[in-house]
């Protein structure tokens, strides 16, 4: 089992970028909960209103609109594990998140790749998501797989299944994979579960963790919702992963970007802990600013750093796992 290096951590060494402050969090996190208290969320699904209606929320069933107490909020915060451990096939590979301890992943999903024989652009396959498995499974410095790549040479109604099979066949490390459904979720799972041996044996020892995103600005769409509740009730980590877009899909300053990303996150993490308290969740961040002049999501920018190294520092605040990336 691998317990990783601390950052920013106040040790005798070791490097940090301590954007915000703890006064700066504190305002975030009251932003944030006025968003969720006063605007609320839009979310789509029946079976998630019924949920956030018998946990304290209050619902309107017509206009799909859900507005949290900051009780409610909070409560679901402190519910949440703040130690997870993510397990491989092979227990050597186990990665344990935990405080401010740091480890990698591949990032996903690409589309096309230049094709390493001919070298012609092409769309990606089934093949090519088992051979960035074997890749990453052999590169030390990398503690889990995510799904590099799409496979579209397979009936995209059922694709993320597809996906799971070439992921947990060829690598030995954690996988991260998006269901994106209810219904390929629980084939995933049944999946997860045939190879680990039992459902109690994947839940003591769970090979695959599973995320979604969702719609900025402050949507919960039926799909997301679908993932957030049946990971949960399988006691399968989730992550909600926001994609707001600063300039686009929410403010223009990053700060009050900050403040979208953290309601539609923590309205992820709240749907998981009124489904069953304690489910493990993961704090996720994709979002980054919009380039004003092409309408493009800009990746590998100021930008972009100072908003994944905010959202480290809110996952730490919140005592959260968490997952940042495009950076």
């Amino acid at each position: 089992m691998k317990r990783n290096l601390h950052a920013g951590k106040r040790l005798s060494g070791g490097l940090s970028l301590n954007i915000l402050t703890d006064d700066e969090l504190d305002e975030i996190h009251l932003a944030t909960l006025e968003i969720l208290e006063k605007t609320g969320l839009f979310v789509e699904d029946e079976e998630a209103l019924a949920i956030f209606d018998g946990g304290g929320a209050f619902v309107d069933a017509k206009k799909k609109i859900v507005k949290f107490p900051s009780y409610v909020v909070e409560d679901c915060v402190r519910s949440a594990p703040s130690k997870v451990v993510l397990a491989g096939r092979d227990p050597q590979n186990d990665i344990v998140l935990e405080s401010n301890r740091v480890g990698f992943t591949n990032f996903g999903e690409g589309v096309q790749l230049v094709d390493p024989v001919n070298g012609q652009l092409r769309q990606t396959t089934k093949s090519d998501v088992a051979d960035s498995a074997k890749l990453v499974d052999y590169l030390s410095d990398v503690d889990v797989y995510e799904r590099a790549v799409g496979a579209h040479d397979v009936p995209q109604e059922v694709g993320a299944i597809h996906c799971a099979e070439a992921c947990l066949s060829n690598t030995t490390k954690h996988v991260l994979i998006s269901p994106i459904n209810g219904y390929q979720l629980e084939k995933i799972v049944a999946m997860a579960t045939a190879i680990a041996g039992s459902k109690d044996k994947l839940q003591e020892r769970p090979i695959v963790s599973l995320d979604t995103c969702p719609v900025s600005p402050l949507k919960l769409v039926r799909d997301c919702c679908e993932i957030l509740i049946g990971s949960a009730r399988h006691g399968i980590l989730t992550m909600a992963c926001s994609m707001a877009m600063a300039g686009g899909s929410s403010p223009v300053h990053l700060a009050g970007t900050l403040v979208i990303h953290n309601a539609e996150v923590l309205g992820g993490l709240m749907l998981t802990q009124l489904t069953r308290k304690g489910a493990p969740f993961m704090y996720g961040s994709s979002t980054t600013a919009m380039d004003l002049r092409l309408g493009t999501a800009v990746v590998g920018t100021p930008e972009c750093a100072m908003i994944n190294a905010a959202v480290a520092r809110l996952a730490r605040y919140y005592s959260l796992p968490c997952f940042v990336a495009g950076g």
